[in-house]
């Protein structure tokens, strides 16, 4: 699968009120170039202003998360932010003219389906990820909200609910990569309990809300036909057909899946979290989640993220005494000039070796590989990467000239930027898991200034051959 950026093939457009505001909404879904992000814009507004998708515009997780910059708002945005990140969509303008998202049916699925009849169309930029490399524990003190994060290659989210609801009681969901999204997830809709509408409504929230677009739980054996009365004029919907039987949902709507609401609350924690503005690959589980705690998680990640861009550039001695010289290396390893890559190696840890190629215009590949533009060969980084493995198989071995060295599996191979004449390139890999059975698993990474030029995993088998 491609890891280009992707946007929507051509525009969309959906209709529907907004679920606090009442206000119907004209929603158009268009094309953005590559790394333009997420943004909104309000064209019912003078100047047809733009607001990013950024979690530092949060004002307000109220029922919902609304957005500001420069005096533009957007409510209700999570579900279809949710829709485009789960979409794969990495950049997009959700052009509203009015103040809310429309709600639609309450969950991310008709902008899932819209987006899947226009297409993705693939981009000329790489997707950047944002990958945990340890563990991140977040609380929010005083409303038992948890979110913990821990390293995985995928985006996977695990998430408990738990009212203290007779019906509803305690629920989990889980996503095991994000491209479950759209069978598993976007079809579940928000909920709200019975005995909270009053108060939503006495405090100006949900004047759109309907059992049309929304899952009413009731958690009281008994609901008197006056409060059903009072409930419906309060919301202005007097010949609302509602029905009462007993405990469990309002007019008896079929759910989705026996844990929609917990499905729903993991829906919420895509489009929060995608005001990050990065693509996550990490493990996310949370106990009892909102809009509050997910959009502060959203500012940790994109803190982490940032922080981690300025300090992606890795420094390396290259002045200090290598462990091994080209001498040494050709004693463990048979390579020979021409298919000799590697200079020296200057550090063998217990799971780690770094070694240097120093990339010279005398190098023979230069004479048909680009004569006029010369770059190294993408093989052949990754080759005297494999080299550097080679020596990290075999320092310890007593006979290292009786072991040879064989490619399994190459895996995850990336390219970054080209590697020319004159450039010093460091090689860095770490052992996946303990050599077992002569099978040594290393990822790979190969740098220039400091800067990643290319990366890789890769299975080697250490073999000892019978007759040297």
């Amino acid at each position: 699968m491609s890891d280009k950026q992707k946007t929507i093939k051509y525009a969309v457009k959906l209709s529907g009120v907004g679920l606090h505001t009442g206000k119907k909404t004209n929603l158009t879904i268009s094309p953005a170039p590559a790394k333009h992000g997420y943004k909104f814009q309000r064209i019912d507004l003078e100047g047809k202003p733009l607001i990013n998708a950024d979690v530092d515009l949060v004002v307000d997780t109220q029922r919902g998360t609304t957005l500001e910059q420069d005096g533009a708002k957007v409510h209700t945005t999570e579900h279809v932010l949710a829709a485009l990140y789960g979409s794969g969509i990495d950049n997009a303008i959700i052009q509203v003219d009015g103040p809310e998202m429309p709600i639609m049916d309450g969950s991310s699925w008709p902008f899932i389906d819209a987006i899947n009849k226009a297409g993705l169309e693939e981009q000329d930029a790489d997707r950047e990820y944002f990958e945990f490399e340890e563990n991140i524990k977040f609380e929010v003190e005083g409303r038992n909200i948890e979110f913990l994060a821990v390293p995985d290659d995928k985006y996977r989210i695990t998430v408990m609910v738990d009212y203290n609801s007779p019906v509803l009681g305690t629920q989990h969901a889980s996503m095991i990569d994000i491209h479950e999204f759209k069978n598993e997830i976007s079809k579940c809709r928000t909920f709200v309990f019975l005995r909270e509408l009053e108060f939503l409504a006495k405090n100006g929230l949900i004047k759109g809300g309907d059992i049309d677009n929304a899952i009413v739980l009731v958690d009281r054996p008994e609901v008197s036909q006056k409060e059903i009365d009072d409930l419906r004029k309060l919301l202005g919907k007097e010949d609302l057909n509602v029905k009462i039987d007993g405990m469990g949902v309002l007019n008896n709507t079929k759910l989705h899946f026996t844990n929609e609401p917990a499905r729903h609350k993991l829906l919420d924690i895509v489009g929060d979290l995608a005001l990050s503005g990065v693509r996550i690959k990490g493990h996310i589980l949370s106990a009892r989640p909102g809009h509050y705690g997910n959009t502060q998680f959203a500012k940790i990640i994109k803190d982490l993220a940032a922080k981690k861009k300025k300090s992606k550039t890795k420094h390396f001695d290259l002045s200090q005494k290598p462990v091994y010289d080209i001498n040494q290396i050709s004693s463990l390893i048979p390579h020979r000039y021409p298919f000799l890559l590697i200079d020296k190696i200057l550090e063998i840890k217990e799971d780690t070796i770094i070694g240097v190629k120093n990339v010279t215009m005398n190098e023979p590949f230069f004479q048909g590989h680009f004569p006029g533009n010369p770059v190294m060969p993408g093989v052949l980084q990754i080759e005297a990467m494999a080299q550097c493995g080679g020596v990290f198989a075999l320092h310890d071995k007593p006979d290292p000239e009786n072991y040879s060295t064989y490619f399994l599996k190459i895996d995850k191979v990336k390219y970054k930027q080209k590697v020319i004449p004159g450039d010093t390139v460091v090689f860095e890999l770490k052992l996946i898991s303990p050599i077992r059975r002569g099978l040594v698993n290393m990822v790979g990474k190969a740098y220039v200034n400091g800067n990643i030029v290319s990366e890789a995993e890769m299975l080697a088998q250490v073999i000892k051959e019978k007759n040297n």
